[in-house]
């Protein structure tokens, strides 16, 4: 059912996507050390070797805390696979994703014990008649693009 990274689609469209993270975060720790010198600045001498050493810091707490959400988080549908965090799961492989219930214990994709925090849960049968969890935060967004890869023919009134 998983796999390593699809290496065979390179230029396969890709019908949806939702990162993890920006990288805007990164920020927050050097904005933090230039608010708390300015700070500084106001009662007295400013110590800028220590601020500096605050901003460093929490920029590289910062980052590994966005390269975690940027891969766990990260969810991405093209025509031959749906990526959810570091789980890859051909689309053949899906065979239903309207009127599916979730049974009891459906694994969920990308290999956690519960979809990620925010994300909405979408039941999605496969060819072995197997429920998995698929997630994303668009629910919406990815259960439309599926059902329009999986089921072409229910989108299609006449």
């Amino acid at each position: 059912m998983t796999g390593q990274a699809p290496a065979d689609e390179p230029d396969a469209p890709v019908l949806f996507t939702e990162r993890g993270s920006s990288w805007w975060p990164l920020l927050w720790g050097p904005l933090f050390a230039v608010v708390g010198a300015g700070v500084e600045a106001t009662t007295g001498p400013v110590h800028w070797l220590p601020w500096f050493g605050v901003g460093v810091v929490l920029f590289g707490i910062a980052a590994a805390w966005v390269s975690a959400r940027r891969k766990v988080y990260f969810v991405r549908l093209t025509t031959g696979t749906l990526t959810q965090g570091r789980e890859h799961l051909a689309t053949s492989r899906i065979a239903k994703v309207t009127d599916v219930g979730t049974p009891t214990g459906a694994k969920v994709l990308g290999g956690g014990w519960l979809a990620p925090r925010k994300t909405t849960e979408i039941p999605v049968r496969l060819d072995d008649d197997k429920v998995v969890l698929a997630w994303a935060r668009d629910d919406d967004g990815l259960r439309e693009a599926l059902r329009r890869l999986v089921e072409p023919e229910a989108g299609h009134v006449e």
